[in-house]
């Protein structure tokens, strides 16, 4: 058992946290440590590593010690902290949404190759920072994709939905504390069917890029997967069926009648679900089929562009 000290130097406060959560089997333990004591003091890691002898007062060494001990039970990181960084931003994170992870940066990396392959195909420069894109993010949790692509694209008009009403408000939080709120419409929909009825009625045109990092957890993993997972992130944001791809055909099947001729469609996928999605995508209406790996070699994302053809016309 690891001693609790009532007070304590930052190196020695950090060695215990790290020490108390390797013992407990925590991932990343040396680096969850140093965040949630990062978060107690309002510090920076500069500050860590440059003051490694300063005393900290009692009340916080038996905060940082109380926020250990949540941790070693399961609680993840960043619903201690409230915050996660993607894409160079920090977004708050609350039990409502799912964290962000690391490899979901590969889909907005996708989306903006294929943007500029795009206007480079149609003879132009890409020049993306000026380009009115229309896009939607369908199942936006935290907001972190479409508040990226926002930053990314300053003439965007950017939509993006949540089946959840509770994610929704992170979300606009989120798109609040980065000065985007007039620029990132959010509403409730289940997938694109408040977006398709929306298009229907001729309140908003057809879109360029429609992105997703859809549920693709099958409930048939649910306990293999880390107790930080399994029992404190969002079923609804978790698991997309019993086998896990099942949300898939509902939202390919969608983005056709809400995509411009030449739009995109830009999704993240689970681990094993592209054999039982790409196959969706191989009809006439799609072309440019396109898989990317993340770091570890694993097929992330999947991409594909609207047929210019009308469908109508295809299927005539």
């Amino acid at each position: 058992m690891i001693p609790v000290l009532a007070h304590g130097s930052v190196r020695a406060l950090l060695r215990q946290g790290v020490e108390k959560l390797r013992l407990s089997g925590v991932p990343s333990y040396a680096l969850a440590a140093e965040l949630l004591l990062l978060s107690l003091a309002a510090k920076d890691r500069t500050w860590l590593y440059s003051h490694p002898e300063e005393i900290l007062p009692d009340s916080l060494a038996d905060a940082y010690f109380a926020l250990l001990a949540q941790r070693a039970s399961g609680i993840p990181t960043q619903h201690l902290t409230g915050k996660q960084e993607f894409w160079g931003l920090e977004f708050e994170v609350t039990p409502d949404v799912l964290i962000p992870r690391p490899e979901t940066e590969q889909l907005i990396e996708v989306a903006l190759e294929r943007l500029a392959a795009e206007e480079l195909r149609a003879g132009r420069e890409p020049h993306l920072k000026e380009r009115n894109v229309r896009l939607v993010d369908v199942g936006t949790g935290s907001g972190c994709i479409a508040i990226a692509l926002a930053k990314e694209l300053p003439a965007a008009t950017v939509y993006a939905t949540d089946i959840s009403k509770a994610a929704l408000r992170v979300a606009d939080q989120n798109a609040a504390r980065h000065g985007l709120s007039s620029r990132i419409h959010f509403f409730q929909s289940h997938l694109l069917d408040a977006v398709s009825a929306r298009v229907r009625a001729e309140a908003i045109p057809p879109f360029d890029l429609i992105i997703s990092n859809p549920p693709y957890i099958g409930l048939r993993e649910r306990e293999s997967l880390p107790i930080d997972v399994r029992e404190h992130e969002p079923r609804l944001a978790l698991f997309g069926g019993e086998e896990g791809y099942e949300l898939y055909g509902q939202l390919i099947s969608g983005a056709l009648p809400v995509l411009k001729p030449a739009g995109l469609l830009v999704v993240e996928l689970g681990h094993n679900s592209l054999p039982a999605v790409e196959p969706l995508l191989d009809r006439a209406e799609w072309t440019e089929v396109a898989v990317a790996n993340d770091l570890a070699g694993i097929r992330r994302v999947l991409s594909a562009e609207r047929t210019a053809v009308p469908a109508d016309r295809l299927q005539s």
